[in-house]
């Protein structure tokens, strides 16, 4: 019965390139044409994963993958994962996964509701792993966001320090300027406000792995007269400042929060404050968030699409002066951090087993192709209390001048 059901469903999503797929019970079935794009096998090692697979596709692949009861040809993960989002990205998921669509929609709510203590508690669930995970993979500054590839033979590191500099000019920053940075985590964004352009920075987090770290970043550099960094939730800040910056961490506040978050940015403002919110967004209207993503990476995370989150922020009063979409960007990022994964892949397994590994590893794949060939993108939100709170055209985004100004001092 679960065979035949699985085997309707992939003749539905499975037009371009081909899918072989082996059944536990030995049948090999293909689906697709080799003609049309490429070809994948796969082996379900389980007799239980053809119905699992059936009442929800992400988790069971997920979870057939890190337990070994999924296998792909050649560990094709890449290939297998371009196969089956590109089909859906293209066909759109089966009628009969409609009703689990709905639920989940229903669902949404009470998922993503985030009061301050189930907000620690999903924060430690991802960043307060190892640190000695995150050397693996990330720039030196320890960038866990979107770079910008201002050309795509970029390094990483290059990229990185391109995104700070981009959010810093959007933040149009003056010598002592009062800075909040909302989601620090280990500090690179506000050591840079505060060493490249003399901002006094408050940064916070709910990471007690990623504020230590940050404390004693800014005690290295010399700037901890002008950084500090608080454990805190963005909600218990008070006093007002010249500009906010938020730069992945609004994936994290959930859907029933973002009127509150909102009312605290403007809150938080002064009357000619200025802030930039940078997070990953859909560019469809809203959905959900993987159920695999929500039990094993980020608990409570969602991307927005942007017309659930103009909407929170036109309520609260503020105004959008500037929105910019990244499409490619966070695919080239998330390809970096891939690269380094597996390059370090023997340190991986030194720190935790191959189970882990193997999520870990999906984790960075699947995110990377659902910003290639889905509907994942970044947004970038300049917001201002007033109309005339920034210049009326962007040439200051992209003036040399201005950028030699702050080397120099």
């Amino acid at each position: 019965m679960w065979n035949m059901a699985l085997d309707r469903m992939l003749r539905h999503l499975i037009r371009l390139g081909e899918l072989t797929v082996v059944y536990p019970d030995g049948e090999t079935r293909r689906y697709g044409d080799a003609s049309t794009g490429a070809c994948v096998a796969l082996a379900l090692h389980d007799p239980a994963l053809p119905r699992l697979l059936v009442l929800s596709p992400d988790m069971a692949v997920g979870e057939g993958y890190m337990d070994g009861r999924l296998t792909i040809e050649g560990d094709d993960l890449h290939g297998f994962l371009g196969l089956a989002i590109s089909n859906i990205a293209a066909q759109g998921h089966h009628m009969a996964l409609w009703p689990i669509s709905a639920l989940r929609h229903a669902l949404k709510r009470v998922q993503q509701f985030n009061p301050m203590r189930r907000a620690r508690a999903n924060v430690e669930h991802h960043y307060d792993l190892s640190g000695a995970l995150y050397d693996l993979f990330l720039d030196e500054d320890r960038q866990y966001s979107c770079a910008y590839f201002t050309d795509p033979g970029m390094t990483l590191e290059a990229a990185q320090n391109a995104k700070t500099h981009h959010i810093a000019r959007k933040l149009l920053l003056e010598p002592g300027m009062r800075v909040l940075d909302i989601g620090c985590g280990w500090g690179g964004m506000a050591l840079t406000l505060a060493r490249d352009y003399g901002a006094q920075v408050v940064g916070v987090t709910l990471s007690v792995e990623q504020h230590k770290m940050a404390v004693d970043r800014a005690k290295t550099a010399g700037l901890a007269d002008r950084v500090t960094f608080e454990l805190m939730d963005y909600r218990q800040v008070a006093g007002q400042f010249d500009r906010i910056v938020s730069v992945g961490m609004f994936e994290h506040v959930g859907a029933p929060h973002y009127q509150a978050y909102f009312d605290t940015v403007k809150n938080r403002l002064t009357p000619d404050g200025v802030a930039l919110i940078h997070t990953i967004g859909r560019s469809t209207p809203p959905g959900t968030t993987s159920p695999w993503v929500t039990k094993y990476i980020f608990p409570g995370g969602y991307a927005p699409s942007l017309s659930e989150t103009a909407a929170a922020y036109e309520h609260s009063g503020l105004m959008a002066t500037d929105i910019e979409v990244w499409r490619l960007h966070y695919a080239q990022t998330l390809r970096h951090w891939y690269d380094r994964f597996m390059g370090n892949i023997d340190a991986a397994h030194a720190l935790y087993d191959a189970r882990f590994c193997r999520m870990w590893r999906y984790y960075l794949v699947a995110s990377e192709l659902t910003f290639r060939l889905n509907s994942q993108v970044v947004f970038q939100m300049q917001l201002s209390r007033q109309q005339d709170g920034v210049p009326l055209t962007r040439d200051y985004l992209y003036c040399e001048d201005e950028e030699l100004r702050h080397a120099a001092e």
